[in-house]
């Protein structure tokens, strides 16, 4: 029975060999001094993402429209000019020439719909760039942590296989000096296998994370710092729940979307046929080449007629669009709020955790530092030893765990709030 207890406790060998204070200790990965924090590594992948860049062209684009609804005109001005002569039959000297100007007009309510539309389209360009940063931090703040956890791993696995390495060479010593049994060797020696198998784990898992984050922001991961994280500020209270939906990119995005086609359906109702056309043109004429040349003005307008199912259309489907976009605001809504209190609730979950682990890590040490003081004046076996090992190095990797979690917790809370990093 006593080599089934043995037996029993060697996979978790490699957890149980972290030394005391190993998270408080400098990791062994190394990272540059020059370090990148959350809110760096967001802007460098905001920096990378297509809105980012074509923000400015877009924003050009809806003022122009905005500017072009100011305009006296539909459309720019037109050039007429014609001609007419008899030198090709009778050639008796007629001649006419004519030139106008052909300026396309508003039609009542047009211009100041127009305007509204364009107005609405300008601030929808704004906040879609917005709601575009916010979806941008999420994927970076995911990526981020999902690292920070990969990286606290590692920094873990390497101090378990240093120490695996040291009991090995200790258990060898006292085995050959007839202290410890052969059994004793051959369960330190696959508790040193074992920590090269985790190493190797959180190397991939790290090297994963990293590749990631890497795809995101541009920038290696190592230059992010390390140690204990250092969560964002809480911000519960910055975003209230009854300004949510007026706050929230992700609803602002949403109602800007719905009063852009709300406008877009006021024009089209306005639209109802081709705009009219006034021309102004001026005449210089003569009917033979013994005649004088006479000069005459003309004002003309022309007003297209209507086309009743074509304004349908354009009413019908800007109605769908206003309707569609009016339903995702209040599906968003009810998301939103569903997914603000779960984030607060996550933090306060988080916090409890973090400080029942500090408590549990405190205690496992004061039980580890008794026993190793006993497995060297022989007075505990090595399972014994090792049980107690494992209970420590595991409290304190749920420690190093929690800090990561509260972290993100907290990260989350405020991208619920539509909060970007800071």
């Amino acid at each position: 029975m006593f080599q089934i207890f043995r037996i029993k406790w060697l996979p978790g060998i490699f957890l149980g060999l972290t030394v005391s204070g190993a998270w408080a200790q400098q990791p062994t990965v190394p990272v540059s001094s020059d370090t990148l924090s959350l809110r760096q590594a967001f802007e460098a992948a905001w920096a990378r993402q297509p809105e980012a860049r074509s923000l400015t062209t877009q924003q050009e684009a809806a003022q122009a429209r905005r500017d072009s609804a100011d305009s006296w005109l539909v459309e720019p001005p037109a050039l007429e000019v014609a001609g007419k002569t008899d030198q090709f039959d009778r050639n008796r000297g007629s001649r006419e020439y004519e030139i106008g100007v052909a300026m396309p007009i508003w039609l009542p309510g047009e211009r100041s719909t127009t305007a509204a539309l364009a107005a609405a389209e300008l601030n929808a360009t704004t906040s879609r760039a917005r709601a575009a940063q916010l979806r941008t931090a999420a994927a970076v703040r995911t990526a981020y942590w999902d690292w920070r956890r990969a990286y606290i791993d590692l920094t873990l696995a390497r101090e378990g296989l240093a120490n695996a390495r040291e009991l090995a060479d200790d258990v060898s010593r006292r085995v050959k000096a007839g202290d410890l049994a052969r059994a004793d060797q051959h369960q330190a020696d696959g508790a040193l296998a074992t920590a090269e198998t985790v190493v190797a784990a959180a190397e991939s898992a790290l090297a994963e994370t990293g590749q990631e984050l890497r795809a995101l922001t541009g920038v290696a991961p190592e230059r992010i710092a390390s140690g204990l994280p250092t969560p964002e500020p809480i911000s519960s209270a910055a975003i209230p729940i009854d300004t949510l939906e007026t706050a929230h990119p992700a609803m602002v995005e949403l109602r800007d979307k719905v009063s852009v086609a709300r406008r877009a359906m006021t024009l089209a109702s306005v639209q109802g046929r081709a705009n009219p056309e006034l021309t102004l043109a001026t005449t210089r004429e003569r009917g033979a080449s013994s005649e004088p040349w006479e000069q005459t003005v003309t004002v003309g307008l022309r007003i297209p007629f209507g086309s009743d199912s074509r304004s349908r259309s354009r009413v019908a489907s800007a109605s769908a669009e206003a309707i569609e976009a009016e339903a995702q605001l209040q599906i968003e809504r009810e998301r939103l709020l569903a997914e603000t209190d779960v984030a607060r609730v996550r933090v306060e979950s988080a916090r409890q955790q973090l400080t029942a682990t500090e408590r549990r890590a405190e205690l496992a040490q004061a039980s580890r530092g008794f026993f190793q003081k006993a497995f060297r004046l022989g007075e505990a076996d090595l399972p014994t030893r090792l049980r107690i090992e494992f209970e420590a190095a595991e409290a304190e990797r749920q420690l190093a765990r929690a800090h990561i979690d509260l972290a993100a917790a907290i990260s989350a809370q405020r991208q619920a709030l539509g909060l970007l990093p800071e």
